[in-house]
């Protein structure tokens, strides 16, 4: 194979993403040439409202897994955590590359800035339930569109809350005010991460992908991933999960859950870890659920 098409969103991030991809595949393959192909899906045409009335963030992957499952490309870049946590039948998650920083960060005031009844917009319940139990005190407002509208909006407001890599990729990293380590807000499933999927039963193209993928992320990626379809694959959920590699080759994750019923003011952590990532991130996952949420 001498020409691999990528599907991607359209976005500047996405751009970004499957361009790193395209990079990475071309200097483990000289002579391979790669094609990005730009879609619009249906999380990025309607951001007038919430992505839990619209399918989750499942709505930004359907369409361009869509285009790799009837061939109009051969592979997919997504933002790792825009993913469903269970892949189509016919597709394979066919490569982790090198994960980037996987935590969340404020535009716009540093945390311990805020003003006490500050307004502060994101569309992640995740991200709601652990503000809401550092400050009870804060107020929350709607926030969608791609990095540049949100941007354009923080002024709106006192702060938006971001992923930190994606301002970063963008050679934003200079309106990042506040970022916020995992020990105060445990990031969503597979943050800063990317994924390249590809049809399952091309064997030739999982060989050729393969060559991009950093073993490490992986593990991390997919110990997370477990922990989503335990809870139930809804990547809308007020729950997030990290992983690190430890010295002795165990996983360990970190999950949180907060209340499903709007804008919490509590989330339950808990953690284990073993040598077996998946298992552990579905444990943890369990003991979350086992414990119920947490009462305003």
């Amino acid at each position: 194979m001498t020409v691999v098409r990528l599907a991607t969103r359209a976005s500047a991030l996405a751009r970004w993403q499957a361009d790193h991809v395209a990079g990475l595949l071309a200097a483990a393959h000289p002579g391979l040439e790669v094609q990005v192909v730009p879609l619009s899906t249906e999380g990025d045409r309607r951001t007038d409202v919430a992505l839990s009335e619209i399918g989750g963030k499942g709505v930004f992957a359907t369409e361009v897994q869509a285009a790799v499952a009837v061939g109009r490309a051969d592979a997919a870049v997504h933002s790792a955590k825009d993913l469903p946590a269970r892949t189509p039948g016919e597709l394979v998650l066919a490569a982790v590359p090198e994960r980037g920083d996987p935590r969340d960060a404020l535009v716009g005031c540093r945390l311990r800035d805020l003003p006490t009844e500050a307004v502060v917009a994101t569309g992640s319940q995740r991200r709601r339930a652990q503000l809401a139990q550092l400050r009870p005190d804060l107020r929350f407002a709607e926030l969608r569109g791609n990095m540049a509208t949100r941007l354009a909006k923080a002024d709106g407001f006192d702060a938006i809350v971001v992923a930190a890599v994606a301002l970063e990729r963008l050679g934003l990293a200079d309106r990042l005010d506040d970022v916020l380590p995992v020990s105060l807000m445990v990031p969503q499933v597979a943050q800063g991460a990317l994924a390249v999927e590809c049809r399952a039963d091309d064997q030739g193209l999982r060989d050729l992908l393969a060559a991009v993928e950093h073993g490490p992320s992986r593990r991390t990626v997919d110990a997370e991933r477990a922990f989503l379809d335990e809870l139930g694959g809804d990547c809308t959920l007020p729950a997030g999960a990290h992983a690190v590699l430890l010295e002795d080759g165990d996983v360990r994750v970190t999950g949180v859950l907060g209340r499903p019923d709007g804008p919490s003011r509590g989330a339950r952590r808990a953690t284990e870890q073993g040598a077996d990532g998946p298992a552990v991130g579905r444990a943890v996952a369990a003991a979350l659920r086992a414990a119920g949420t947490v009462t305003p």
